[in-house]
């Protein structure tokens, strides 16, 4: 059998970025930073990873930074606009590795109730055999329990998995689990570093 890929889908396959959305709300770069920093911060969304819901995070914020109230549930209600189009040549990746019989896995932190925008707007997530979703087994990369969870569940064993994923700490969990780990870093070449 084909060794498996297990792919991360944030930015190897779909760009995510909230400053895709910010830019258009906030006057210029300084702000959308600030907001990033201070307000919809990265451990505020990684709650959101681990399937806290949306309606307790947005209070949470509100409460804390009445003045943002719109921008923050933008930040829910427009999160659609954070995903940019589908990162074509790694999907052209993920492609040659489906029609070639590799067996194929995602495991993406994505936050609650926000996964079936994916779905409907990138064809290609069909190719996975699964995908686990941090949100809804409330665990999150790098936490090594969500790696085993998803070697569990396929019988699968890590020396045979190679892992793709943009954080480096990612990747290193992945590592230590026993997989083969590629930190992918634009421009470098998907298809190079997979041997393609």
């Amino acid at each position: 059998m084909a060794q498996a890929v297990i792919f991360d889908l944030g930015n190897v396959l779909i760009p995510w970025d909230p400053r895709f959305l910010f830019r258009k709300l906030l006057p210029d770069e300084a702000a959308v930073e600030r907001f990033l920093a201070e307000v919809c911060t990265a451990p505020w969304n990684y709650a959101q990873d681990l399937g806290r819901e949306w309606e307790e995070a947005i209070a949470e914020r509100v409460a804390r930074f009445p003045g943002e109230e719109a921008l923050i549930r933008a930040y829910h209600d427009r999160w659609g606009e954070m995903l940019g189009p589908a990162i074509a040549e790694n999907v052209a990746v993920l492609e040659v590795l489906h029609a070639d019989g590799t067996p194929l896995y995602a495991l993406t932190n994505w936050p609650t109730d926000k996964f079936g925008v994916a779905r409907a707007r990138f064809p290609f997530l069909a190719r996975f055999r699964d995908i686990v979703v941090s949100s809804e087994v409330k665990l999150a990369k790098p936490d090594p329990r969500i790696y085993r969870l998803l070697l569990e569940r396929h019988g699968l064993a890590a020396a045979d998995c190679t892992f793709i994923d943009d954080s480096r700490a990612n990747v290193e969990a992945a590592g230590a689990l026993g997989m083969r780990g590629l930190h992918y870093q634009p421009p470098a070449s998907l298809s190079a570093a997979l041997g393609l």
